[in-house]
């Protein structure tokens, strides 16, 4: 078959964890493995560009029973000339005249037109669930911690306050059952009116002001949903939580849990550290 024309169509926002799929193209990649395209999955992949989650543990099971482990999921995207895999992607997800897909990489081919099972680690997927989710309760609590370092109006989060996570964020690694968060606290972060004086000495109030705002959260077991708009892999999708102050939506990619009662209790820690003269911000949150 040839290269699809259309996005994956993907269900693991949904919470799904199997799904029945036919393989749309498969390709052998430079490294010998096998580059497989299904026309839907429920295996979340990595996205290159914002590695945060990472891909579900999967597999594939053809119908004469074989089990084809996946060994790794990647967003990837196709002109219907060529497939280019996670960060050979040459244009931004979305592009008109591309598909974007979800490539499976094996170790064994399936032919084109073969049906096949997709089989979804349950306890690693909600792992990473609760961790994704954690990271975003967590990065509202530090804006709530952070409001009144600012001097100057900026973007608000969806609680109504300075969006600090958005304006510092570097880079966020969801961990099973937590996530670690880097901010830079640069020139640029201050320029528009973020003060970092005497940070260091305030870190302990605002990690108690952050777990007090948690708790809090927490204690409502409010419901969590995943909205999209569409069931294509670059359809716009949002996680929502109903928070005692307003229904909160962050566009994001990945996985979530169904409640807050999931989390159990949520432990921060805030570490200040340079990075070549610039004060870095590190965060970790864990679920326990």
């Amino acid at each position: 078959m040839t290269l699809p024309t259309t996005d994956t169509i993907v269900s693991y926002s949904d919470g799904d964890l199997s799904n029945t799929a036919t393989v749309l193209h498969s390709e052998q990649t430079s490294d010998g493995r096998w580059a497989i395209i299904l026309d839907e999955t429920s295996c979340h992949p990595v996205d290159i560009g914002w590695p945060d989650q990472a891909a579900d543990r999967a597999a594939l099971r053809r119908a004469n029973g074989d089990v084809v482990e996946v060994s790794d999921a990647i967003l990837s995207a196709t002109d219907g000339s060529a497939l280019f895999i996670g960060s050979d992607i040459p244009q931004r997800p979305g592009t008109d005249g591309w598909a974007f897909v979800v490539v499976h990489l094996t170790d064994t081919a399936i032919p084109d037109g073969e049906s096949v099972t997709v089989e979804v680690d349950g306890e690693l997927r909600r792992a990473l669930s609760t961790g994704h989710t954690a990271c975003h309760l967590a990065s509202l609590a530090l804006n709530r911690a952070m409001a009144d370092r600012w001097s100057k109006e900026v973007r608000e989060d969806g609680l109504g306050q300075p969006d600090f996570d958005a304006a510092a964020i570097e880079r966020s690694t969801i961990r099973e059952d937590g996530s670690t968060d880097v901010f830079r606290l640069n020139k640029s972060l201050r320029r528009k009116g973020f003060s970092t004086d005497g940070l260091a000495d305030d870190l302990p109030a605002i990690v108690d002001a952050i777990e007090a705002t948690l708790a809090g959260w927490l204690a409502t077991a409010a419901p969590v949903h995943v909205d999209r708009d569409g069931p294509g892999l670059t359809d716009r999708r949002y996680w929502v939580c109903e928070l005692p102050e307003a229904s909160v939506r962050i566009a994001c990619g990945g996985t979530h849990v169904t409640s807050l009662a999931e989390l159990g209790t949520l432990d921060v820690s805030l570490d200040l550290s340079d990075d070549a003269g610039t004060p870095t911000l590190t965060m970790t949150t864990d679920a326990r």
